[in-house]
């Protein structure tokens, strides 16, 4: 197989990772969070998943070494991305459906096209913004439902996914230029693991109550596991592969599909509503995904090689 094919084939798992599996994850915090405190369960994840990576990465041969610039930058995404803009959602998830937040959040291509034109002075195609502003009409079409909006909490739980979406958007482009360790699968255990003891210090200042996890309940227990090793493990290092390989914009465009999984997950496991006008919805997010997709940047997309070209 030449390196050209394994590179499409990879980055086409990626894709199917960070949309579906991704999308799987929103459903798996709402069960866990009904029993586990917000803040202490993403601890755990992150925690327990950053430690599987750097033993599966010993155990691969590849080295831990990482400079202190390197420390430092994956600190500071892992806080962007894990320690705020997931410990924040898990928390909003105890006042929101799981598919209205993955639904919220898909207002993030929109986010990062506006980044990318304010700091980095890249232009935006006329059909991106097309396809962007057609998943923004489909998020209007499913949060404008009166039963979604007028639940308890979910003013609150609303603005707090938006400053989340902030934080990955802004992490996005941060990453696509910071100098971290070369092999992405380290690279990402060390944002768990400083994301995972950042959490555990903010439980702790909430009073949080850490409880044991033989007194978790068999649901609660499932969905720990396939978020440490599916929704961390495989579907972060996809997408810090992706950050490296293709174009900020095109990675957000995950955030359009997975509401579309949390909705099917959300409706069949925990049963909650999908309408008529979410299915409308639904397409017309879909949509908006097409024009962004096929539609060409003129961002260089590199090769991964550890560093960036510039």
């Amino acid at each position: 197989m030449k390196p050209e094919t394994k590179n499409t084939a990879l980055i086409i798992l990626a894709f199917f990772s960070i949309y579906v599996i991704w999308g799987s994850t929103y459903m798996l915090n709402k069960v866990a969070v009904g029993e586990l405190p917000p803040f202490f369960l993403a601890s755990i994840r992150f925690t327990s998943a950053g430690l599987l990576v750097f033993i599966i990465s010993k155990a691969m041969g590849k080295s831990l070494a990482i400079t202190r610039k390197q420390f430092i930058n994956a600190f500071i995404v892992g806080v962007l991305f894990l320690s705020f803009g997931n410990g924040v959602i898990v928390w909003a998830l105890k006042y929101v459906d799981s598919g209205f937040a993955a639904l919220e959040i898909s207002a993030q291509p929109l986010v990062v096209l506006l980044l990318m034109r304010i700091l980095q002075g890249k232009p935006i195609k006329l059909m991106s913004l097309f396809g962007v502003v057609l998943g923004i009409i489909g998020i209007v079409l499913l949060v404008s439902q009166k039963e979604i909006v007028t639940k308890e909490g979910s003013v609150v739980g609303m603005l707090m996914i938006f400053a989340c979406m902030l934080s990955w958007a802004y992490g996005s482009l941060f990453v696509g230029k910071a100098d971290l360790h070369k092999n992405f699968f380290v690279n990402t255990g060390y944002q768990m693991i400083t994301a995972g003891i950042t959490l555990a210090v903010v439980s702790l200042a909430f009073g949080e109550q850490w409880i044991a996890p033989n007194n978790w309940g068999e649901r609660v227990q499932w969905s720990m596991v396939l978020l440490i090793l599916f929704g961390s493990i495989v579907a972060y290092t996809s997408f810090n592969y992706l950050l490296k390989t293709v174009s900020p914009d095109k990675v957000a465009t995950s955030t359009y599909v997975n509401p579309i999984i949390a909705l099917s997950l959300g409706w069949y496991f925990l049963n909650e509503e999908i309408t008529t006008q979410s299915i409308i919805a639904a397409v017309v997010l879909l949509t908006g995904v097409y024009f962004i997709t096929t539609t060409r940047t003129s961002i260089t997309i590199p090769r991964f090689s550890g560093k960036i070209k510039k």
